[in-house]
Formats: structure tokens, C-alpha cells, sequence
């Protein structure tokens, strides 16, 4: 809401992590120089700790961003919730392991992959993240790939990152043989006042603009006091504070104005309003006197006959990547072969004209320059489209049901190339414009080459976002309840005040669609709740199950 009034590209502390955001505090720093020496010493285990929100995934990011391809191969597994067969066939994956000999187990083919780079004096990097709810049996697994290694070196370097829980998990007694192992190890310690300041003042300038927005002294010292130092928690308390000094039409945030819009944010944070607790607590009263009283009054069975009632999950459950059966990557082939032919630009434009079509507006012509996002915003914009940058997993991405151009990346070409996808049928991503002759790609295969980030287009009928004046603003926020009231999670009066009851709406909303619970109203819930009202037409996202 407030981009344009403090004269911003793009909103400074968003929580969806940007490689452009990067900033590397002492503390950060000092963990990657462990990380480092452990890899460039052949420690065989690492482990990187650190809370919630400290920075740990940027800290992997960069460093995986700065390991040379020539000298190492890498690959990263963020879904913890793993077998332990699953998890040595997403390994094999993420390296590209494409072929198994016959009668070999997926972890010879494995070691014989490692035996190979080594002799062609490669370091191999396996980082795993969220470590602290791997079961055991897994962090066995794990344990049991440390043992691929020759006379002289560890054939592969394994990074497990986690909250602090992960070291006692590491300190119980089954865990021993793999806790004495791991001979480098790091906790990522908050950030001091000093690194905050500088934090906040980088993010401000790679958002662009802004030259005018001011942060006090107190104003820091009070988002300090509420983040303790916490990258996660710095952007929220930045973001609140922005907003506060955007709804009294100022330019400098002063300890006042930052005070005032953490405390709306602990606010927000209430998980229930009083009344919804007391109604919540009254129908679980009620829910459990009729289970009890179902049970006493049911015919006497035995147990394993009686059926157990389906689990109801508050929230979406991310659509579960099951590891393909490896293939021969021909597509992989044709993609790179095409792609060879046209440069950079030419493969955005031709993506992003898939998506003109869809929108119904007109096309880009070929002396357009798409490769940046500052161009294809641009060209967006021009044609009353707004454009969402996404970067994260491919099953966040698909929750959003959106049609989006993907960025690829393919090592033996220059820059970038894009495709557009369109649906999604079974396990397969559907393209467009076809490549190889194929108008779908499997998820196993898009995740070789793509590198996390999409363009997304997108529309905002009500002009919820670009808000000149504190009077405009009350006009969205009523726009806003009423796109809430048809998504249903919203039974307020129109009000037109970004209230906590508003809050707790957007945020229950979130969480119903499976995305980050900030409260904050974005581009990537905007485009949901629009997608969710009966009065806007949705743009086609086939999905196929």
C-alpha cells in the first residue's frame, strides 16, 4: 500500500527470500566462514543452528550462490518429512543422478556418483535444511551416506541446518555415533544494534527509492527492542513501522510511529478474538459430550474395527513432491538445444506473450528487451497488469494457481532462459509454448534447471495497492473487507480501519490458502483473494489431478 507514497520499486522488507536482499552481518560472516573451512577441509559433517528467523537460509543461499561449479557439485533438500528411501532418491536427484546400473541400490549409484567426482577433483556439498525434524531413522540414513569415502577423504560434505532443537536432538544417546562426527559446528547469534541499523538501511536502498524515508534513532532502538536482533522479526516491525508513518503521511519514522505499529502488530498476533474463543471453547465442550456419549451408546466392537474419523487440518497441506522414477533427461536436452537458438530476451518475451494471450492484452514485440524484471514490470504496468516476483519452493508456487513465467538456468548457456507454465496435470508442470514437442515437464525435471524465481502477472481491479493518501486509503481497506466478507473469513462491518479484527482476517485467510501468516496484504494475497471473489473472472490455471 505505501510503495508509491515513500517512492519504492518494490516493497523493502518482504519476507520472501531475494537473493538481491542478501545482507551478511558479522554473525553471518563468521557462520559462513565455518562453513567454508569445514568444506574446503573435508570435515565429512557440519552443523548450522540457529532461531527461528535468524538468517540461517541466507547464509546457505549465499553460500551455495559463491561454490564454483568447476570445483563442486551441490544440491539442497528442504522437505524434512522424509523416509529414509525418499530422501536417498531426492539426493540422487538433486545431483542428477539419472542412471542406476542393473542390481544396484539407489545409494551405490550414489556412491559411484561420488567416486566420480572425486577423481575429477570435485567437492561434493549436500546441505539439509530444516534438520531438527528429521526422524531418526532418516538421520541414520545420513549418517550411513557420511560412510561413502576412500582411504584418504570424505567423499561428500553434509551441512545439516536447524533450530536449536536439532542439538538436543544430536545430544540424545542413539544419536552419539553421528554426534561425534559432526566436527564443525556453528549457532547463528542475532544481530547486534549496530548490524540492525545497517541491515535495514541495505534493504531500504535495494528496494530503490526511498531516499527521503528516515528511520530515528528511537525509531531503531524501538524495532531492536521488539526483533532482538532477528531478520525475520526486523522486516515485520519495518514493515508495521512503514505502514504507521504512511497512514500519518510522514516521511520520518520516529520512535512514536514505531512504537505504534509494533503494538498493532502484537495485537494482530492474538490468535483469536476473545468472542471467537469463547465460542471456539463452548463447541469442543459440546463436540466431546457427543463423542463420549457416541461411544457409550455404540454397539460393543473390537477396537481395530472402528473406523478413525479423518484428521481436519487448519492448513493446506503443501502438494507433496514425490521423487520421480529417473529418467533419461532428453527433455533436459531438447530444452537446452531450443533454448541455444534464442537468446535471453527473445525466451522471456515468447513466455511472457503466453501470458498476454491468457489476460487478453496485447502482445510484446520482438524489440522489446524482457530479460530484466524492471522491463517486464514495466511493460506490465503499460498494459494495466501488475507483476508479483515470486521466489521459493515449486509447491508454494503452485498453491498460488496462478499462471507465472518460470526462470531456468542451464550451465552450458549464457544468462537466463523462461518458460510460461499454465496448469498442472498429475506430477507434471504444463508449458507452453511446447519444447522437444512436449507440452508438459515433470517436477523432477523443471527443478534441475529452475532457479526458484517467477514473474508473475497479475490484476488489481480495485487498485488495492497504489494508495496516494490517507483518504484513499480508508477506500481500499473497505475494498479489502469486502473481498474478505466473499472469501468468508471476514463477518465485520465495512469499516474502512486496517483493525485487528481486519487482521486476523487476512491472516486466517493466509492460512487457509497455505501461504506466510503476516497479516500483511500483498501481491500474492491479493491475487488469491480476488481469485476467491465471484465477482472478478480468474485468469485459466488448469489443474488436473
Amino acid at each position: 500500500m505505501y510503495l508509491e507514497f515513500y517512492g519504492f520499486q518494490e516493497k523493502p522488507f518482504n519476507l520472501t527470500p531475494d537473493p538481491r536482499f542478501i545482507f551478511l552481518s558479522k554473525n553471518h560472516k563468521e557462520a559462513f566462514a565455518h562453513l567454508l573451512y569445514g568444506i574446503n577441509n573435508r570435515v565429512g559433517f557440519i552443523a548450522l543452528t540457529g532461531e527461528v528467523g535468524s538468517g540461517k537460509t541466507t547464509v546457505l543461499r549465499s553460500l551455495l550462490s559463491q561454490l564454483e561449479t568447476d570445483h563442486h557439485r551441490t544440491a539442497l533438500i528442504f522437505n524434512p518429512f522424509l523416509s529414509p528411501s525418499e530422501l536417498i532418491q531426492s539426493i540422487n536427484r538433486e545431483f542428477g543422478i539419472s542412471t542406476i546400473p542393473n542390481d544396484a541400490s539407489p545409494l551405490d549409484a550414489l556412491n559411484l556418483f561420488l567416486l566420480q567426482q572425486n577423481a575429477e577433483d570435485r567437492t561434493v556439498v549436500l546441505v539439509i535444511d530444516e534438520a531438527q525434524d528429521l526422524e531418526p531413522p532418516v538421520l541414520e540414513q545420513i549418517r550411513l551416506i557420511s560412510n561413502l569415502e576412500t582411504d584418504r577423504d570424505k567423499l561428500i560434505q553434509i551441512i545439516l541446518a536447524g533450530q536449536p532443537e536439532f542439538i538436543n536432538i544430536l545430544e540424545r544417546k542413539e544419536m552419539r555415533q553421528l554426534n561425534q562426527r559432526i566436527t564443525v559446528r556453528h549457532h547463528l547469534k542475532p544481530l547486534d544494534f549496530e548490524d540492525t541499523v545497517a541491515y535495514i538501511n541495505h534493504r531500504l536502498e535495494v528496494a530503490g527509492g526511498g531516499k527521503e524515508v528516515v528511520f530515528s534513532k528511537g525509531a531503531l532502538r524501538e524495532i531492536y527492542k521488539y526483533s532482538r536482533g532477528l531478520p525475520r522479526l526486523i522486516n515485520v516491525a519495518c514493515d508495521r513501522a512503514l505502514l504507521a508513518g504512511y497512514t500519518k503521511d510522514t516521511m520520518k519514522i520516529n520512535s512514536r510511529i514505531a512504537a505504534s505499529g509494533i503494538k498493532d502488530l502484537i495485537q494482530s498476533q492474538i490468535p483469536y478474538p476473545k468472542r471467537g474463543r469463547l465460542i471456539i471453547a463452548t463447541a469442543v465442550a459440546i463436540l466431546l459430550t457427543l463423542f463420549v456419549a457416541d461411544i457409550y451408546f455404540t454397539e460393543r466392537q473390537p477396537i481395530h474395527q472402528l473406523d478413525a474419523p479423518p484428521l481436519i487440518d487448519s492448513f493446506v497441506e503443501e502438494p507433496k513432491i514425490e521423487p520421480a522414477k529417473v529418467e533419461e533427461p532428453s527433455l533436459i536436452r531438447a530444452m537446452e538445444t531450443e533454448f541455444r537458438e534464442i537468446s535471453e530476451s527473445e525466451s522471456a518475451r515468447r513466455a511472457f506473450n503466453v501470458l498476454t494471450s491468457l489476460w487478453k492484452v496485447e502482445p510484446v514485440n520482438e524489440k522489446v528487451n524482457l530479460g530484466q524484471f524492471r522491463e517486464m514490470e514495466r511493460v506490465a504496468l503499460t498494459r494495466n497488469l501488475r507483476l508479483y516476483r515470486f521466489y521459493g519452493n515449486l509447491g508454494a508456487l503452485l498453491r498460488l494457481h496462478h499462471p507465472a513465467v518460470l526462470e531456468l538456468n542451464f550451465p552450458d548457456l549464457p544468462g537466463k532462459r523462461f518458460i510460461a507454465m499454465v496448469g498442472v496435470e498429475g506430477k507434471q508442470i504444463r508449458i507452453d509454448p511446447p519444447i522437444g514437442g512436449k507440452d508438459s515437464i515433470t517436477f523432477a525435471e523443471l527443478e534441475k534447471n529452475w532457479s526458484g524465481r517467477s514473474f508473475i502477472p497479475w490484476r488489481d481491479p480495485l487498485r488495492i495497492l497504489p494508495r496516494l493518501s490517507p483518504e484513499a486509503v480508508v477506500g481500499a481497506v473497505k475494498q479489502l473487507q469486502w473481498l474478505l466478507k466473499e472469501a468468508g473469513v471476514f463477518d465485520g462491518p465495512a469499516t474502512g480501519l486496517l483493525d485487528d479484527y481486519t487482521i486476523y482476517a487476512v491472516k486466517k485467510f493466509q492460512a487457509l490458502k497455505g501461504i506466510d501468516q503476516d497479516g500483511i496484504v500483498g501481491g500474492q494475497t491479493l491475487m488469491l483473494l480476488y481469485r476467491s471473489s465471484p465477482r472478478f473472472e480468474a485468469i485459466e490455471f488448469k489443474v488436473v489431478e
